[in-house]
């Protein structure tokens, strides 16, 4: 596997950490909902079912040490949404996070856009290690002095305290979105971003809360004449003016806000012609797309559907330029996923940093690699079994069939309940973030 260095195509990856709790019975507001390093890959953020975000840190002293460089603890917990209700509709609006999207740096402070299914709330975490001592009309323990008794005027001092890392919401950007939002992408002119429901796109500025723009809008007339929703967008990495969004029946659109304000017509449609000889009564339902991701050079997006990942060129529409089946075998089990509703799973995907990998998750605790320079594919497992520090893992293999080998698993005795949904890679190094059910795993090359 190469890695964001380039030219090694036999990386190991090993057990560097794994958070969460062990027990078996799982609460449903543990199970983790978003994964998301920042530009610099410091820092790492989860987000839950319970509406909390847990923000991770670099260990500061194995940043230097290549072996223990994995290692992250946690540096800021907090409840980002609350469960709410709109009376209006008599619908509860849960709490879970669907998307956390982290603001390039600019000062000490970081930023980060999180939302839940309505609302999007722009966070800011910062350090104090000093507090301010020797007020003139307050007392050490904030109670006010009579103004009367001050006799000197004293000149405040900060001293030093214990670090303390804070979470202050700055904005909140909410009432916009009929549907639920399923993403949020920042723009590269840092001033704006956007949030996709499953029928529009809104244009919003950092700065303002009251109003955003609507961009896109596939809403019909009548909505029995409804034939596809939007399930992802994002913007393009350099170019501010375009952006593309996904929908359900595996349909790419590339649009250019320079053309129009409401960008109803396209720039770009990126579709594959379906293989008529696997045609289907399931062939919609695993076209839809669940993710969509432009390469750090922006010259290509990646996508994911329910059993591959495609690799398209921005300059090349009629078919994706590389496609890796991700678990093929299942095609012949659709049936019973779609009975135990696996066959809606959205699984996302992502790039390696220098887009020579791309990554994504399947069942059993699988995930997958796919090193697109040597051609090769990796089917690795998170769990606590091979999770001893720095121990290597083993590729796994799924049986398709025939006489299963030694240290082949069956399909049939694949979990279905046990499924990696949301995947991270570290920007600049090969450290990858991996989401089962309430655990995050980190993984990390291993050095010769």
């Amino acid at each position: 596997m190469a890695g964001p260095g380039g030219g090694s195509n036999d990386v190991q990856w090993c057990f560097s950490q794994v958070k969460g709790a062990i027990d078996d019975d799982v609460a449903e507001a543990d199970i983790i909902s978003t994964v998301e390093f920042n530009q610099s890959g410091e820092l790492l953020a989860t987000g839950d079912k319970g509406g909390r975000v847990v923000i991770f840190q670099q260990e500061q002293e194995s940043k230097n040490k290549l072996q223990c460089r994995g290692e992250y603890n946690v540096y800021s917990t907090f409840q980002s949404h609350e469960p709410e209700f709109d009376y209006l509709k008599s619908l509860e609006i849960e709490e879970k996070i669907n998307k956390i999207r982290w603001l390039p740096q600019k000062n000490a402070a970081h930023f980060l856009l999180s939302t839940n299914d309505k609302t999007i709330k722009l966070w800011k975490i910062s350090e104090r290690d000093k507090r301010p001592e020797g007020y003139n009309l307050k007392e050490e323990d904030g109670r006010y002095r009579d103004p009367n008794t001050v006799t000197t005027l004293r000149v405040p001092v900060f001293r030093p305290m214990d670090l303390m890392v804070e979470a202050s919401p700055r904005r909140v950007f909410a009432n916009a979105h009929t549907y639920h939002i399923n993403s949020i992408s920042v723009n590269s002119d840092c001033e704006t971003y956007l949030s996709a429901d499953d029928l529009r796109v809104n244009l919003w500025h950092l700065e303002i809360t009251d109003r955003s723009f609507n961009i896109v809008d596939i809403k019909p007339a009548n909505m029995e004449d409804l034939t596809e929703v939007i399930t992802a967008a994002e913007f393009h990495p350099n170019q501010c003016n375009t952006f593309v969004y996904s929908s359900s029946k595996g349909t790419i659109r590339l649009c250019d806000m320079r053309a129009a304000a409401l960008c109803d017509s396209h720039a770009k449609l990126f579709e594959e012609p379906e293989d008529p000889n696997n045609r289907s009564f399931f062939s919609e339902i695993i076209s839809s797309i669940s993710d969509v991701k432009f390469s750090h050079s922006g010259r290509y997006m990646m996508t994911r559907d329910y059993l591959s990942v495609k690799i398209w060129d921005l300059n090349m529409e009629s078919r994706p330029v590389e496609t890796y089946q991700v678990h093929e075998y299942l095609r012949s089990k659709l049936c019973s996923l779609y009975e135990n509703d696996c066959i809606f799973d959205k699984f996302e995907c992502c790039w390696n940093g220098n887009d020579s990998v791309v990554m994504t998750g399947s069942y059993n605790n699988f995930f997958r690699m796919f090193d697109r320079g040597y051609q090769q594919d990796m089917t690795l497992e998170a769990s606590r079994e091979n999770s001893k520090l720095r121990s290597v893992l083993k590729p796994r293999k799924v049986s398709t069939g025939g006489k299963r080998k030694k240290d082949e698993i069956s399909v049939d005795s694949l979990d279905f309940n046990k499924k990696i949904l949301h995947t991270a890679w570290h920007p600049l190094d090969n450290i990858i973030a991996v989401a089962t059910t309430n655990n995050l795993y980190i993984f990390q090359d291993k050095l010769n």
